[in-house]
């Protein structure tokens, strides 16, 4: 089985941060989640990027409707692989 990352969207870090220490608590998620800046395409205002959450799922246990939710909770996403 190949390993799953799993990719949420959210509109801004603290928004990030505060799913990846969400994601431990609620999800089981062993290791901390990477945090990435996502700037969107021809914007320079740091203002108008958005933050990723990427999830190594390596056994595939988690549920990604679930997560998806839980992104939403947070006016974000789960990226489609």
């Amino acid at each position: 089985m190949s390993d799953v990352r799993h990719v949420l969207v959210l509109p801004d870090r603290e928004a990030a941060e505060e799913v990846a220490r969400e994601l431990a608590d609620r999800f089981g998620v062993p290791e901390d989640p990477q945090l990435v800046r996502d700037a969107l395409a021809g914007e320079d205002d740091a203002e108008d990027a958005q933050w990723l959450v990427v999830v190594e799922d390596p056994a595939g246990r988690l549920d990604a409707s679930a997560l998806d939710a839980f992104a939403a909770e947070y006016e974000g996403w789960l990226e489609a692989p």
